[in-house]
């Protein structure tokens, strides 16, 4: 079975610095909107420039639930609590609220990162 592949804006640095953060610490392949083959984007949305996904051999998850899930493979904290946190009602929503937050301010999350992650 091939390792899931996050698929991101990279021509945002914002974006870039996080596909990289979880490439470097799990078993997952990245690859940027500049990079896609016919075969990635036909299992898209779309859409799928309005944010990341994450591509498994089974499905793909888009924007919040996408960074979620690659995050959680790196089995850093608080990854082990994400699947009690799918279990409340509503916290999709914010998921993805705050991911949308993120994206739409990402000149200053860029500032507020270190340059190496």
């Amino acid at each position: 079975m091939p390792p899931p592949t996050l698929v991101y804006d990279d021509d945002c640095g914002v974006c870039t610095r996080a596909a990289r953060f979880v490439d470097r610490r799990a078993a997952i392949d990245i690859v940027g909107f500049s990079e896609l083959s016919d075969d990635r984007r036909a299992r898209l949305p779309a859409d799928y420039e309005e944010c990341a996904h994450l591509v498994t051999d089974r499905t793909t998850y888009s924007c919040g639930e996408a960074m979620e899930r690659a995050y959680e493979r790196t089995g850093l904290p608080p990854s082990q609590l994400f699947p009690l946190f799918r279990r409340v009602p509503g916290y999709g929503r914010v998921r993805e609220f705050v991911y949308r937050l993120v994206a739409s301010n990402r000149p200053l999350i860029s500032r507020l990162l270190p340059s190496v992650v």
